[in-house]
């Protein structure tokens, strides 16, 4: 680990999300913060432990499919200690192609670290989407859990959707830090 307190891995198989991963790292450097990438498939999951935020990203491929990355890591992660941790999480999908399933790898992602205590921060309003299901919700449907993009149908929007997201995070950290 360097400086930084906050690393970004991310799981990608067309370099969508590492795209992301980039665009979201940038925003930090620019509130003065720096981020480390990592592919998930390049590191070992402790790496998780010796961060105080881990931005983790993932795809949903088709039908809720989980990115092959994180599946053959799926089991370890829930075995993670990460009660001081502060974890957001993003995810890529195609809220029209796959609208029963959009963006559900990100709750997959969630539920797998549930067991790890950590502090999850960064729910993303759902509003401005369109789509009929998502595993990525919260209960009410008002929010997805971390950040949704869809590079498909909506990209135009993602550049804004990443500024206002990261400055939320930084807000939302700031607050648990306090």
């Amino acid at each position: 680990m360097a400086n930084s307190s906050i690393a970004l891995i991310y799981g990608t198989d067309t370099n969508n999300t590492e795209e992301v991963g980039h665009k979201i790292a940038k925003q930090w450097e620019e509130l003065g913060e720096t981020v480390e990438l990592f592919d998930i498939k390049d590191i070992e999951p402790s790496l998780l432990e010796q961060y105080s935020m881990v931005i983790l990203g993932i795809p949903t491929w088709d039908f809720g499919g989980i990115q092959s990355d994180w599946e053959d890591i799926g089991d370890s992660l829930s075995e993670l200690s990460l009660e001081n941790t502060t974890v957001a999480l993003y995810g890529l999908g195609d809220q029209f192609g796959y609208g029963d399933y959009f963006v559900d790898a990100v709750g997959w992602l969630y539920e797998k670290l549930l067991p790890t205590h950590a502090t999850f921060i960064g729910q993303w309003p759902t509003e401005g989407y369109d789509f009929e299901a998502s595993r990525a919700c919260v209960i009410d449907k008002s929010h997805f859990i971390g950040l949704a993009i869809d590079e498909d149908q909506q990209f135009e929007l993602t550049d804004e959707r990443i500024e206002q997201w990261v400055i939320q995070l930084y807000a939302e950290r700031a607050v648990e830090a306090a």
